[in-house]
């Protein structure tokens, strides 16, 4: 492992450390003492193997190779969940390794399965970390977009940097940023949710959850707690912020004409954003719940999945075609992403008509964008689709092998590589994910974090094959 690799791990490691510290403190000061000596264990686990990592890896900084830093990532997504199991496994009575790796997984992934049927026989200080362990896999998905930003094409690195091969320096820099914005929208959706007044305890939870695109909720419903339209429409607002750029609001505070290109992705999303709303509004909204149409849209697009339990049941397909489809390049949703269907339309219908109208010349260029769109970058495109589909039939095929229905398998693969967790509105809300077999608990797992990274390590890994020069 390299120098940079080593503080790359052990950076993530220390603010475990902090977010278990914050917990010794939690159940310190309300007095929940029969668990806090997990939150000593995880503290001291990772500050140690952070601090060794560094100690052992003192030797001259050596460039680090590309594939150098996917294993770097992915080493990340095993490696943590790991630790962050640790309060699941000793703080719970009659719980395997298995069932605590699954929870810590499904959360550092911002997915949101959970194995617990009830949420209020945890402790108040569980239900803080298991929203904490969503919050740090939400920042280290974005720390692993700028770590891997050289292999996207020059549209996806133009929408959130100018600098298309980003030094050590230019690295902290953007980290650094990323930091603030992220702690900022959090710290923002929280006053949302005050506003409307929500528990402290329970806003606080959502807004680590909402920020990260995960589903895990710090009660079993929330449908109390958001009965009325204001407060309908306050969280679908919140989840949009999943859904667009992590630097929208900052790029508009810093509004420069010559970075024009910075926000051509999150007007794109924008159109397409209307669009979705203006046609459910016209053509779904026979029962006058418009506000609830609206919650589950804004949960799809964003890839968290939470719904109400009103949610209209003849809607699900168009809610896993959102989903599907996902959000911003850099954002914590998941998803195929909007910029590169539009490209391929882009592509597809440049080609059509330059078949039935030879003589005119149209260039393969993405509306708002000014960078010409290379065939390479296409082909990128389509293979991430393809990727998809790959995998969705063999999680599918896996699934239905271990005695699941296909149609559920189907909806259950969708929901896991989207990284989206299940809701009344996906029609699987009876999933009993402590029981499940062994092997499907692996294969959920593993396709949990293929979901996270794919297009971040499965495109490389084929790049020197299919995309040569």
């Amino acid at each position: 492992m390299t120098k940079f690799s080593s503080k790359y791990i052990s950076s993530f490691l220390f603010l475990i450390s902090i977010l278990s510290f914050f917990n010794i403190i939690y159940s310190n000061y309300f007095g929940i003492f029969f668990n806090i000596e997990n939150y000593v264990y995880t503290l001291f686990l990772s500050l140690i193997s952070g601090g060794l990592l560094l100690f052992f890896n003192r030797k001259k900084t050596q460039k680090i190779t590309l594939f150098g830093k996917i294993f770097t990532v992915l080493s990340g997504y095993f490696l943590f969940p790991l630790i962050i199991s640790i309060p699941y496994y000793f703080g719970i009575q009659n719980i395997s390794f298995l069932n605590s790796y699954f929870e810590a997984i499904s959360g550092f992934t911002s997915t949101g399965f959970t194995i617990f049927e009830n949420i209020k026989q945890l402790d108040e200080s569980l239900i803080l970390w298991r929203s904490s362990s969503q919050w740090i896999g939400g920042i280290y998905f974005l720390f692993s977009i700028l770590l891997l930003i050289d292999i996207f094409d020059k549209n996806l690195k133009h929408s959130f940097t100018e600098y298309l091969s980003l030094n050590y320096k230019e690295i902290f820099k953007q980290s650094l940023k990323i930091i603030i914005i992220y702690s900022a929208l959090t710290l923002l959706i929280f006053i949302l949710f005050k506003t409307i007044n929500l528990r402290t305890f329970d806003a606080f939870n959502l807004s680590l959850s909402i920020i990260s695109s995960g589903g895990f909720l710090p009660f079993n419903r929330i449908d109390y707690l958001f009965e009325n339209d204001l407060s309908k429409i306050v969280l679908s607002f919140t989840m949009m912020l999943s859904f667009f750029s992590l630097f929208l609001v900052y790029n508009l505070i810093f509004f420069n004409k010559k970075k024009l290109n910075f926000l051509s992705e999150d007007f794109n999303l924008l159109i397409y954003l209307l669009i979705i709303i203006s046609f459910s509004f016209v053509f779904l909204n026979s029962s006058n719940n418009f506000p609830t149409i609206l919650v589950a849209i804004s949960s799809s697009i964003s890839n968290i999945g939470i719904s109400l339990n009103d949610t209209p049941g003849n809607l699900t397909f168009i809610f896993f075609i959102l989903v599907v489809v996902g959000g911003s390049f850099f954002s914590t949703s998941s998803g195929i992403r909007v910029l590169k269907i539009l490209g391929l339309l882009k592509f597809s219908m440049n080609n059509l008509l330059s078949h039935t109208k030879p003589n005119q010349i149209y260039s393969n260029k993405v509306r708002l964008i000014n960078e010409n769109t290379e065939k390479s970058d296409i082909n990128k495109y389509f293979f991430s689709i393809l990727i998809f589909i790959i995998s969705l039939f063999l999680l599918t095929l896996l699934l239905t092998l271990s005695d699941f229905q296909f149609e559920n398998s189907f909806k259950l693969s969708i929901l896991t590589i989207m990284n989206t967790v299940n809701s009344s509105m996906f029609e699987l809300t009876n999933l009993d994910f402590y029981n499940f077999p062994f092997l499907t608990k692996i294969y959920l797992i593993i396709f949990m974090i293929i979901g996270r990274v794919e297009l971040l390590t499965i495109l490389i890994l084929f790049k020197k094959y299919l995309f040569k020069n």
